[in-house]
């Protein structure tokens, strides 16, 4: 029996983690909840799966809470620094981390401090504190999990495999709702637009920074950190109908791709499982019907964000977590009608071309330059040229 800390509960991770969780009653028992301030969702949850402990991590919502779970015996928490207890908490045996930016960092952080088991699919943890976390993790000797599809089919194709065998890593990326669309058409594009994937069902964040292709930038940066490997051995191209979730390239001329169907219960199921493989409720490939498998190049001159990434990533230091903090302050933007979707990437590289980076940052200046990249971001909401 797993014991399961789950952060971010009621996004669509977390909800398809409890999918997960409540196919194999036998195996996995909820430990804890995390939400932001979805009140109403969490103590639904909560009444379901009969956590030891929620936590809120908006300290306004506490009291809505507290009632909504009164009588229940079940421990309530709240307020940021809650979500690091949950993370560090010895009486859980894996954290699955499903917060959405930088504010998953601190969390990551303390579960690894504490040496706990990591499922991770904030994938702004590495992208921001790369460094501090496979330091942690490394001294703690406890695993990290990806649960992105793309990272956990890289982790399963390098199972049982010589990592100096390694050519290159190939990520798959669907191109999102604009592939193939030129600068032109992209001018006009709304936030409804944005948040039509093809392919997916993701949040807001996440499915515009698919659409900018910055998911697969942030990924590039995650990859690098998670299998130790330079960016110029990783590769990203465009496979729209993302049955291939990624692909490791040996340097004896062979390729290994792990396939399914797009739903993101596969890969946290085996996050959570792993080392085993337990009979799971994702939907088959149907491979009468699979005629053929597309692959395309990145077009980097309408969607710049991937090169962006790369260099951010090239720079290292704090650079990452200025890209990060800038994208996040940008979306945002975007998604509240202050910033036009071509604005996204205008404002992050000015940003980043402002900021002065820190070679080795701790926890704090990252922190610190989070809040100026995203100030500075707001500022340059809007401008022209």
């Amino acid at each position: 029996m797993k014991r399961i800390t789950l952060l971010g509960s009621t996004g669509s991770v977390g909800t398809q983690a409890l999918q997960v969780a409540a196919s194999f009653p036998e195996r996995f028992r909820i430990h804890s909840l995390s939400a932001h301030r979805q009140v109403a969702k969490l103590a639904q949850q909560a009444r379901l799966f009969l956590p030891a402990v929620v936590a809120i991590s908006d300290e306004s919502c506490y009291n809505e809470l507290k009632a909504e779970l009164f009588g229940s015996g079940i421990k309530i928490l709240a307020g940021p620094d809650s979500l690091r207890e949950l993370a560090a908490d010895k009486e859980t045996d894996i954290v699955l981390n499903s917060l959405v930016g930088f504010a998953g960092l601190a969390a990551t952080l303390a579960a690894l401090s504490t040496g706990n088991t990591l499922a991770l699919a904030n994938k702004e943890s590495l992208v921001a504190g790369g460094h501090l976390a496979m330091r942690l993790a490394l001294k703690a000797g406890v695993n990290i999990l990806p649960v992105d599809s793309e990272h956990s089919a890289i982790f399963q194709c390098l199972l049982g495999q010589q990592p100096d065998a390694v050519e290159k890593l190939i990520l798959t990326a669907s191109g999102g709702p604009f592939f193939g669309r030129d600068l032109a058409y992209l001018q006009t594009v709304t936030p409804q637009d944005a948040l039509k994937h093809p392919n997916w069902e993701m949040g807001a964040k996440i499915t515009v920074d698919s659409a900018t292709m910055m998911n697969k930038g942030l990924e590039v940066i995650e990859a690098r950190w998670l299998f130790d490997i330079p960016y110029e051995k990783i590769e990203v191209v465009i496979h729209k109908e993302s049955i291939i979730h990624s692909l490791v390239a040996y340097h004896d001329g062979a390729v290994l791709a792990q396939l399914g169907t797009p739903d993101m219960r596969l890969p946290i199921q085996y996050a959570l499982t792993y080392p085993e493989r337990l009979p799971g409720h994702a939907p088959r490939i149907c491979w009468n019907n699979l005629r053929t498998l597309n692959f395309a190049p990145p077009d980097k001159i309408s969607f710049p964000c991937l090169s962006l990434a790369y260099y951010a990533g090239a720079i290292g230091g704090s650079m990452p977590c200025v890209l990060n903090a800038a994208n996040e302050e940008a979306v945002r933007l975007f998604l509240g009608g202050k910033a036009s979707f071509l604005e996204i990437p205008r404002i992050i590289e000015r940003v980043m071309n402002k900021h002065k980076v820190v070679s080795e940052p701790d926890f704090d200046i990252l922190r610190d330059v989070d809040k100026e990249a995203r100030l500075l971001a707001q500022e340059y909401a809007g401008m022209k040229g």
